[in-house]
């Protein structure tokens, strides 16, 4: 079985790809610092400096997800999808200027996925 720890639904897959067809290559990254703060953000490949401290989560439309390890201590025990809603963020993620942002809707991992996700680190 193929397990995730990041997952997007339609809506916010639909804006993930309007973004891609204007700036090309993406990232999504979730800081818990400033501005929206654990908000996730999109940004285009290699405007946002990643390094050690960032752990990839996952892909979704393509898109590499990012977050800052000391926001993944808080979240390594859930599932985590990437919704939009309507509003202005306080953020540089480029969907901002549609006048949406996007948001996360999280869940507790299963019993199956936090063995499968603990064995893979092992």
């Amino acid at each position: 079985m193929d397990m995730e720890r990041v997952a997007i639904t339609k809506q916010a897959a639909a804006v993930v790809n309007q973004l891609k067809e204007k700036h090309g290559d993406l990232i999504f990254h979730q800081s818990g610092g400033c501005c929206d703060g654990s908000a996730p953000m999109i940004f285009e490949k290699g405007d946002m400096y990643l390094d050690e401290s960032d752990v990839l989560l996952g892909q979704v439309e393509g898109v590499n997800f990012y977050m800052n390890q000391d926001q993944f201590a808080y979240w390594k025990h859930t599932h985590l999808t990437i919704d939009i809603t309507e509003g202005r963020g306080a953020s540089f993620s480029l969907e901002i200027p549609l006048g949406l942002r996007f948001i996360i809707k999280s869940r507790l991992l299963t019993q199956e996925e936090e063995n499968h996700f603990n064995k893979k680190q092992t």
